[in-house]
């Protein structure tokens, strides 16, 4: 059986650190073979091209060999063939609410599950790192954080950019205490969660201080647990 692997950043990646690759190299390197097919996904927003452009820019430098999918113009009627042939599904931030709404209406929520079950990489930041989790504190509505069902690829719930963004961890902690959250995970920007086969497998970071947390209630509390998360720099 394939090693089941998501790669979930809170922040960071070629699109907030474009001078910074330790995320998307560390990304690149978990690929089950060298110079691996990298497939990004730009549908979290409005301005795609210039996001796909950027992505390719930044792969181009890797060992790797990018792609992207486009949903206006997809490269053939069957994605499920194209997409199991990449190694690596890369996604990108934005609106995490439309990007599963277009998704389902193609039918890549049910893909990218075959996808993970047989060994290719998922991986994203921000609203491409929600999507995996049931469920995610996400701003897809503006003018306020709110609870998100996504996709169930691994349990429980997560929350971006806990340090980069004022509200997210006093927001965060409140939906956990008022019962809206499952137990899950936090990741600062530059930081990013590795999971294997369904487990957290540890954290890594692009920035010597970023880092992931696990976050739960007990006894009427929100418990904040700092999990290991190694740098990936010197």
């Amino acid at each position: 059986m394939p090693q089941r692997q998501v790669i979930a950043m809170g922040g960071g990646g070629f699109s907030m650190e474009p001078d910074n690759p330790l995320l998307d190299a560390y990304v690149v390197a978990q690929a089950r073979k060298k110079n691996p097919a990298v497939c990004f996904f730009p549908h979290a927003t409005d301005d795609a091209t210039r996001y796909a452009l950027n992505f390719f820019k930044a792969f181009s430098r890797l060992d790797a060999r990018p792609a992207f999918l486009s949903l206006f113009t997809p490269p053939t009627a069957d994605l499920e063939s194209y997409l199991l042939e990449q190694d690596v599904i890369y996604v990108g931030g934005g609106n995490t609410r439309n990007m599963l709404a277009l998704w389902r209406e193609w039918g890549l929520d049910k893909i990218l599950q075959k996808a993970y079950a047989e060994g290719v990489v998922l991986a994203g930041i921000s609203a491409g790192a929600n999507c995996w989790f049931e469920e995610c504190s996400t701003d897809s509505v503006p003018g306020k954080l709110s609870v998100l069902a996504c996709l169930g690829i691994l349990k429980g719930s997560f929350c971006p950019h806990y340090d980069g963004e004022a509200e997210r961890r006093p927001t965060l902690h409140q939906f956990h205490l008022t019962g809206q959250m499952k137990a899950g995970y936090a990741a600062d920007d530059g930081a990013a969660g590795h999971f294997i086969d369904d487990v957290f497998s540890g954290g890594v970071s692009s920035r010597p201080w970023a880092k992931v947390y696990g976050l739960r209630l007990e006894d009427g509390s929100v418990v904040e647990e700092v999990l290991p998360t190694r740098f990936l720099g010197v």
